[in-house]
């Protein structure tokens, strides 16, 4: 039998802690639970030889990501929706989860609902792991009663989420790795393959092309200065990160990233699709119009949305309708606003967001599979004409000296 290091609350509420032997932590929790104990950790002793690391530990993710979240959310539906005690869900499913960041989130949680938080205030101690907006239906759920429909609810939202973070991300995926590649490429062209013509070229004492003269020149400064280079390069960077991280720069990033070439359009419809889906959603659980708003403007994750958004907020509370406010930012298609308008005006604003979600969704996955066509041509324009520069550069100068040597 194994010994196991456990913490918990009595039946008074006072916090306990000790070792108990036992074949596993299950069988510790129940023996803990007759005895009236609630656990909210229960870790084994492992006997270490040495000062070795368990390698184990090593491959332990530190962070919480999305597909932990939609897992927990469908989990805790189950355990509610089976009359499991919050605070019991929440020890299990730390003892059961792989994940260590999320294990000692949930504890803490836990930890928080034991000494008489709230679930929403216990969660909200974690902002970085969960959002406003699953914090506000937390707490919908929690004055209504319904929690198990928010976990749900929650679950849906961010599996669809998640599947349009994945499309978006498996389109940029070639245009990247083809960036990176001719990056690559200039810089061994430059740094290795062209000074070693240049010294061949010299030695012949010739006027050399034009083409050869700028691919020289070019090389000559990135081999004498490339130190200068790249410390610029990394300067802007963490210069420009830091800007982007002020509100004035986010909110000028973020007004430029919808109106990109080619892929500013699909930005945008991604947005309003999040923005209807997360709206559609808390209307669902019955959030105020204006809470929700409010909340929705820090889900989207764009600061210009975000603005347009509040000001929406902003007119329904001196009483307009929100399909006015809508038009009034320029965000949306007319289409939109026309399924936005009947939803006002036939009490189903909810359903009719989740069909212009479903509208945005369907254009953003047409647009992603058109990208890679839209980039290929482009793409082959930059290859080809670095390749021409690059043959003409170095093959001319060396035909002039074969005719030459002929001659």
């Amino acid at each position: 039998m194994a010994t196991f290091n456990y913490r918990g609350r009595s039946a008074a509420g006072q916090e306990v802690s000790g070792s108990i032997e036992g074949t596993s932590a299950a069988a510790v929790a129940g023996s803990l639970a007759d005895k009236g104990v609630i656990p909210l950790s229960i870790e084994e002793l492992v006997p270490r030889t040495g000062a070795g690391t368990d390698v184990g530990e090593l491959f332990q993710r530190r962070r919480v990501e999305l597909t932990d979240l939609v897992m927990f959310s469908r989990q805790m539906y189950s355990l509610a929706r089976a009359g499991v005690p919050i605070l019991r869900a929440f020890s299990g499913l730390a003892e059961s989860t792989p994940n260590r960041a999320l294990a000692k989130v949930l504890l803490d949680i836990a930890d928080g609902i034991g000494s008489g938080q709230s679930l929403a205030t216990a969660m909200a101690r974690h902002e970085k792991v969960f959002s406003p907006f699953y914090i506000s239906m937390i707490h919908v759920g929690e004055n209504t009663g319904r929690l198990d429909e928010i976990f749900m609810q929650l679950a849906i939202h961010l599996e669809r989420e998640m599947e349009t973070r994945k499309r978006i991300s498996s389109a940029f995926r070639y245009p990247t790795f083809v960036l990176i590649a001719i990056s690559v490429a200039v810089a061994v062209i430059n740094l290795v393959v062209i000074p070693a013509f240049s010294q061949m070229f010299a030695s012949f004492h010739a006027q050399l092309p034009l083409p050869t003269r700028i691919l020289m020149a070019t090389s000559n400064f990135f081999v004498n200065y490339w130190g200068w280079v790249l410390a610029l390069l990394l300067g802007a960077i963490i210069g420009w990160r830091q800007y982007i991280k002020t509100e004035r720069g986010r909110l000028f990033w973020d007004e430029r990233k919808i109106h990109f070439p080619i892929i500013g359009d699909i930005i945008h419809r991604a947005l309003m699709g999040r923005f209807a889906r997360s709206f559609a959603t808390m209307l669902r659980a019955g959030v105020p119009l204006t809470t929700a708003l409010a909340t929705v403007a820090q889900v989207v994750d764009n600061a210009f949305v975000g603005k347009w958004i509040n000001t929406m907020s902003a007119g329904i509370e001196r009483g307009e309708s929100i399909t006015r406010n809508a038009t009034q930012t320029g965000l949306f298609s007319p289409l939109t606003l026309q399924m936005m308008a009947v939803g006002e005006e036939t009490g189903a604003m909810d359903s009719l967001l989740d069909e212009v979600a479903e509208f945005y969704d369907r254009e953003v996955d047409y647009d992603l599979k058109r990208l890679a066509d839209r980039i290929e041509p482009i793409m082959l324009v930059v290859i080809g004409a670095l390749v021409t520069v690059l043959a003409l550069g170095v093959f001319l100068p060396m035909w002039d000296l074969a005719n030459v040597a002929r001659k």
